[in-house]
């Protein structure tokens, strides 16, 4: 038994006569009616009474369309379901972000969500380091991470860029300064992340202050910017940042840093070869978000 049969049964018990059946069928009728006879035969049940003048379904004949009728609606069901999954609709991403809020993480998840409700997400937070560490070992799909990241084992697409800041605690004597030079940095406490945790972005900041003459003074390690702020909001030290973070601590001052401080880029990243119809949509949408993400005012 194929399916065709169950097509063929299903139209001639809608029609009850063959020949608007094989119409509908786009066959002619005599295959219809063979076709018929031949499932009747191997299922050993009659299904039709047929007369010169009318078609009628037997009571066994009935029940078995109603069957063919769930199975092809399965049939459809499953045909939709592949359809889906192949266009990135259905399944399951584990996505990883570092901690606080970014906008083009929140928003294509936004978007996504809306676009693609069968999909299960899987949010985590985690700083860059142990980013790598899960793309790597496949733990989680796509990563939102600080760049610079050098791992060949990876792919990485760069979605916004922003100017390094300062955040200060207030009444700090370089509030009063509209855009800090660096080199004013060297007496200060610092709160910085460990390395482990972003070395790219660390070895970025430290070779800075280095370029500009002196050694920051770590006194605080933290595992990511939001303990970072929070201790800046206490009065512990100084910390680097940058422009999006600063409406969400009123109260802290942020400022740029004069022409020349480093960019930090942040990028979505994802393993080699990694590549599924789930991840290439969702990627679709962190690109479309991205692009319409409005650029952060350096001042």
């Amino acid at each position: 038994m194929e399916l065709r049969h169950l097509r063929y049964l299903v139209a001639v018990a809608e029609e009850l006569h063959f020949g608007r059946a094989a119409i509908r069928l786009h066959i002619s009728q005599p295959p219809l009616s063979q076709q018929i006879r031949q499932l009747e035969e191997e299922l050993g049940v009659k299904l039709f009474d047929r007369t010169k003048r009318e078609v009628r379904l037997t009571e066994a004949g009935k029940r078995i369309v109603n069957e063919a009728h769930q199975v092809l609606s399965q049939v459809e069901h499953f045909a939709r379901v592949a359809a889906h999954a192949g266009e990135g609709a259905i399944g399951r991403l584990s996505v990883a972000g570092p901690g606080g809020v970014n906008e083009i993480l929140v928003g294509a998840l936004q978007v996504f969500a809306k676009r693609y409700p069968a999909v299960r997400i899987e949010l985590q937070f985690m700083n860059t380091g142990f980013q790598i560490e899960a793309l790597r070992e496949g733990r989680i799909d796509v990563g939102f991470l600080n760049q610079p990241v050098n791992d060949a084992n990876l792919v990485l697409e760069t979605v916004r860029t922003e100017p390094l800041w300062i955040a200060l605690p207030k009444g700090h004597r370089l509030a009063r300064i509209n855009r800090v030079p660096l080199k004013e940095l060297a007496d200060e406490q610092f709160i910085l992340f460990a390395r482990r945790g972003s070395p790219g972005l660390h070895d970025l900041i430290t070779t800075a202050c280095r370029n500009a003459g002196f050694s920051l003074n770590v006194v605080h390690e933290v595992d990511n910017i939001i303990a970072s702020l929070m201790l800046v909001t206490a009065g512990l030290g100084l910390a680097f940042c940058t422009p999006s973070m600063q409406k969400l601590w009123p109260d802290i001052v942020f400022r740029p840093l004069q022409a020349g401080a480093p960019q930090v880029g942040y990028a979505v990243a994802f393993r080699q070869g990694a590549q599924s119809p789930v991840l290439e949509s969702f990627l679709r949408v962190v690109r479309q978000t991205a692009r319409k993400a409005p650029a952060r005012a350096t001042r």
